[in-house]
């Protein structure tokens, strides 16, 4: 993925990753809009650092794949995702490590 698209990829699944370590650790006391917001950061981070380690390769063999797939790299989304997603996750509970003292 290229540009912006990977970002709001990125940033959406930080979204969601922050929402559930918010749900799941329940330390992390913040409101919604810090926990979407930390997880949008920490999706752009995490992704972008997973895609920096999985971004090697040979980039004519991934633009033949993508090309195939009807210009669309799925192993390049996954990455994103699940990057982003654990990016998110991840900031946010240590915001609300932070945040959630009283």
């Amino acid at each position: 993925m290229e540009g912006i698209a990977a970002l709001i990829v990125q940033a959406i699944a930080g979204m969601v990753g922050g929402g559930v370590a918010g749900q799941v650790v329940k330390t992390v006391g913040m409101a919604v809009l810090p926990k979407l917001l930390s997880g949008a950061v920490g999706g752009i981070l995490g992704g972008s650092a997973i895609g920096a380690l999985l971004g090697g390769g040979d980039p004519t063999a991934a633009a033949d794949a993508a090309t195939a797939a009807g210009g669309l790299d799925i192993g390049a989304l996954i990455g994103q995702l699940l990057g982003g997603a654990a990016g998110g996750g991840v900031l946010t509970a240590i915001v609300g490590q932070f945040l959630g003292k009283k």
